[in-house]
């Protein structure tokens, strides 16, 4: 298989070992780190992987994380096809690449194919739950993929890889633009990398939360009008459940307030 593999991470620990053990040695493997303190680099280049260090001079996204990986990749090894996406806190199923490579071979139409992300211990929280259930998405063609997917080099070069400028929500925006130039995204029915969500409290949900309602609100900006609406329902839905709502019941509560005191 003509494919290679690019990590992107940030003090992942042992879950970034477990990361690269679960990668098949024959591949060529990239480690994009994001300013580490712990021993991810080390871990990294004695698992074999070559290391490439992001300027944390400049404002940190995981799209920028992500195009220095395969630039760096395709740099030594021009002649792979494909690339695998992984975050440094998920494990590749062993029976994944195949699966996927051999749909993307027979199908010259689809630029990615992504599979089933299941988190290693959904029942150690209930947020590793939910992110559980968040991931089992629909099969079959889809409008975009996660972090982890299996991308065509060429599609990559076409269209210049991830929006750099985006602090999340890089990949669905990113295939708006591959469906824009008439690929194909599938979902494939088999699991593809078993995720670490380490989630334990409500503050980390809330971060999480956060950043998922930006994303929203960026991808609304750059393609949310016709025919895409990119994020649309889900920007409106966070404006009505986060801003106006809220805003109502702080209204009606003042007015009681008043009422109470001057009748």
């Amino acid at each position: 298989m003509k494919v290679g593999i690019v990590i992107i991470g940030r003090n992942e620990g042992q879950r970034l070992i477990d990361c690269l053990l679960s990668l098949p040695k024959s591949l060529p493997v990239v480690y994009v780190d994001s300013n580490s303190t712990d021993s991810s680099v080390a871990e990294a280049k004695k698992a074999g992987a070559v290391v490439e260090q992001l300027d944390m001079t400049l404002p940190f996204t995981a799209a920028r994380a992500r195009n220095q990986g395969w630039k760096a990749l395709l740099k030594k090894h021009a002649e792979l096809d494909y690339i695998q996406f992984l975050d440094g806190d998920c494990q590749l199923d062993s029976g994944w690449l195949d699966i996927a490579f051999s749909f993307l071979e027979q199908n010259p139409q689809y630029a990615i194919a992504c599979g089933r992300r299941c988190e290693r211990y959904p029942k150690a929280s209930l947020y590793n739950y939910i992110c559980d259930i968040e991931w089992n998405t629909p099969v079959g063609d889809a409008k975009s993929c996660g972090g982890d997917a299996l991308i065509r080099k060429s599609v990559l070069h076409e269209i210049q890889g991830y929006r750099e400028s985006l602090i999340a929500g890089e990949e669905p925006e990113m295939c708006v633009r591959i469906r824009q130039a008439g690929y194909k995204i599938r979902r494939v029915e088999q699991d593809m990398t078993w995720h670490d969500a380490d989630m334990h409290r409500l503050s980390q949900w809330w971060r999480r939360s956060v950043r998922c309602g930006f994303a929203y609100a960026n991808g609304a900006a750059l393609h949310g009008g016709k025919p895409e609406r990119h994020c649309f329902k889900e920007t409106v839905r966070a404006l009505l459940w986060g801003l106006f709502l809220p805003a109502i019941f702080l209204v009606l509560g003042l007015f009681s307030y008043l009422f109470f005191f001057l009748f």
